[in-house]
């Protein structure tokens, strides 16, 4: 029987960067798919499971050491039947696994290194293992060897394990529905997480300090509505250390995904496109309000970087769309692209080495292992424009000297959800910063998301290599049905909307759950999963069901149509829990939450199209501070859903107005952008909102 599989590494006709990574290894590696599971079952072989990306720091530790290892492997290829999955490419399965290894009391991460049965069930599982014992973990031959063992001899002990997973599993899809939000709910979790905010350093407590957009978002959406200025200030300091820590790339944009210190020095230094993405849409956020210019520069030199380091073009569609990371190793050496020696800077900065030194934290002794990571501890120069020039001239300089080193390796995977949370944020940005080309790239992403990774009017997650593969996960359609309301919203094209609706209905068929309520993370029709995880937890990309209320509330405004609200209404009572402690992760859940409980702004803007006073209407409106607020702009012969406060409204003139409506009620016509950006704060501070600080 063992001679109809071919001993050798499967991998070489995959397009993942990660799975291309390990094609060479002497382990027997295969794809995850029926071929692989077959295998296993055929052979009564138990299954090495080993999820990373490639991207990750300890996956390629863990493949120098024990994967490329002879002896290790023949060990591999001897008891199990060998699976290598890219965790980008497949969310749902990694979901399933890190949360089987959760039940076993272990912390999640990766490498993700799962040993399943020969029919696809856990029994055990860890993350990284080190070739000899060390870290407090044992060697991973011997792991090997002790499960092996196990699986021949003790089968008893295995199935007693994987019953107790496969019930905890069970419970992935059925969450206990709650008894809804509330809004001093809301705020009394909020208040929560200001105990776990560092109030000297921001962020939460403790090191690895991770950004945390959508936690921070919940806060400061906490201030916009009660005006306490302690969420504001959590807030702005998290922000002001994240741009200035070393977190941020100060030469070539961009953060990384998470510092490994308490002071954001030192980063663990893989860039990731979701975290620049929602980095990007809540520096935005904030700054339509504080007007600092720190965070305009650092919006600004981000989108810069992943328009030219990040950018991925198809030549068959003209459109491009974002890749997935930039690796933390070059050479071999996690950090060593980004780090530098005082004698480095000196000698190409000359004479002005001493003041950018002293400005980005640079010593002779290094402030990382011998070494130094640019930093703005010292805020010289900020307040100066000649200096703040200097310095711009410098980081030029230093980033020319660093383009000639080896780069870190890019993965080039597009993926639907996380492009989607780019679109948007690069949408309400070019608003934000009166930056329309910004409004193109957005654009430019949109097509190529619908025009290579769609497949009968269905999205696939991931496109590499001229290929895109893999059943799209929910987070894939809610994230974009949001980008594409927002590019409604700031284009006034109907088939961006027409496309958020299609998106919604396949949601809807595919991964509604009739008997339960609320989404499922995979589709119907994924027929690979031991279980279809729902949940609402918000990880490195938020949960697709807290999406899902935003966008279906959304649509309920756009449309008229009350079972859009209702849906939404049912998914938010669903998770909403009672425990304070489950709450505080779920902050996506809660920020959307507020377009059900708060008052929604309908701002209607009426007039042709392309009339440059319509255009600058919506463009007042559209740069306005407060998040909740849909702004629809329609031609004079266009009828507005039954029962919309605007209903019936014109312009007695024919010259386009805008009518800001709160609840059933609506202002009167408005033709001077000024004067509706003033209505539009009138309308704020009446609705408890915090004042606009520009």
């Amino acid at each position: 029987m063992a001679g109809t599989f071919p001993e050798t590494n499967q991998l070489g006709s995959e397009t993942s960067p990660y799975l291309l990574q390990h094609r060479h290894n002497p382990v027997h590696w295969r794809p995850w798919g029926p071929a692989a599971l077959a295998e296993a079952r055929a052979l009564d072989k138990p299954i090495l499971l080993s999820v990373g990306y490639a991207a990750c720091h300890w996956c390629h530790v863990m493949a120098h050491e024990s994967f490329e290892d002879p002896e290790i492997a023949a060990l591999m290829n001897g008891h199990f039947v060998n699976i290598k999955v890219d965790r980008e490419e497949r969310p749902d399965l990694d979901l399933v696994f890190q949360s089987a290894l959760s039940m076993l009391g272990e912390q999640g991460g990766w490498p993700l290194t799962m040993f399943l049965t020969s029919s696809g069930e856990p029994f055990w599982g860890g993350t990284y293992f080190p070739p000899r014992q060390s870290y407090g973990r044992p060697a991973f031959a011997d792991v090997l060897q002790q499960l092996a063992a196990v699986y021949q001899d003790q089968r008893d002990k295995v199935k007693k394990n994987v019953e107790a997973l496969r019930t905890g599993l069970d419970k992935l899809a059925t969450p206990e529905p709650g008894k809804g939000l509330t809004t001093a709910v809301i705020n009394d979790v909020a208040t929560a997480a200001l105990r776990v905010v560092d109030p000297i350093r921001g962020g939460t407590a403790g090191a690895p300090k991770f950004p945390q957009p959508a936690f921070f978002r919940l806060i400061w959406r906490t201030y916009r509505r009660t005006g306490a200025v302690m969420f504001r200030d959590a807030v702005t300091l998290t922000l002001d250390a994240l741009c200035q820590g070393g977190i941020y790339d100060h030469l070539g944009g961009g953060f990384a995904r998470y510092a490994t210190d308490t002071n954001w020095l030192v980063p663990h230094f893989e860039k990731m496109l979701y975290d620049n993405a929602q980095l990007v849409d809540l520096l935005t956020e904030v700054w339509l309000v504080e007007a600092n210019p720190l965070y305009a520069q650092r919006v600004t030199e981000s989108i810069d970087w992943l328009l030219s380091a990040m950018r991925v073009d198809n030549a068959a569609t003209g459109s491009f769309a974002f890749a997935s990371a930039l690796d933390a190793d070059s050479e071999g050496e996690e950090g060593r692209y980004y780090v530098w020696s005082r004698a480095e800077i000196e000698a190409i900065l000359g004479e002005a080495a001493p003041l950018f030194c002293r400005a980005y934290g640079v010593t002779a002794a290094g402030n990382w292992e011998g070494q130094n990571i640019l930093h703005r501890r010292r805020n010289e120069g900020a307040d100066e424009p000649a200096l703040a020039a200097q310095f711009a001239a410098c980081r030029a300089r230093l980033l020319a000297q660093r383009s000639k080193r080896v780069p870190p390796q890019r993965d080039d995977k597009v993926l639907a959800d996380w492009n989607g949370l780019m679109i948007d944020a690069l949408a309400r940005a070019s608003v934000a910063f009166d930056r329309p080309d910004w409004c193109v790239a957005a654009i430019s992403v949109y097509r190529f998301i619908v025009e290579t990774m769609q497949q009968d009017d269905r999205l696939l997650h991931a496109w590499c290599g001229g290929r895109a593969a893999h059943p799209a996960v929910l987070e894939d359609y809610a994230n974009m049905a949001r980008a594409a309301l927002t590019l409604h919203e700031v284009t006034s094209d109907a088939a961006f909307l027409m496309q958020a609706r299609r998106w919604v209905a396949t949601a809807e068929r595919y991964y509604w759950d009739a008997a339960g309520g609320g989404y499922f993370v995979a589709a119907s029709d994924t027929d690979d999963l031991l279980v279809r995880p729902k949940t609402i937890a918000d990880h490195a990309v938020p949960s697709g069901n807290g999406v899902m209320v935003e966008v279906l509330a959304r649509l309920f405004y756009l449309t008229g149509e009350a079972s859009y609200r209702d849906r939404a209404e049912s998914v938010a009572t669903l998770f909403s829990g009672d425990n304070q402690q489950y709450l505080l992760g779920v902050p996506g859940l809660l920020t959307a939450f507020e377009w059900l409980s708060q008052p929604v702004r309908q701002i209607v803007i009426l007039g042709p199209l392309d009339d440059p006073q319509t255009l600058a209407l919506r463009q007042a409106a559209l740069a306005a501070p407060q998040p909740l607020q849909v702004v629809q702009t329609l031609a004079f012969d266009v009828v507005l859903p039954a029962g919309h406060p605007a209903t019936g409204k014109t312009s007695a003139d024919g010259r386009p107005v805008a009518f800001v409506c709160v609840g059933p009620s609506c202002g009167l016509p408005i033709a001077d952008p000024l004067a509706l950006r003033e209505a539009m704060r009138s309308t704020d501070a009446s609705n408890g909102v915090a004042a606009w600080r520009t």
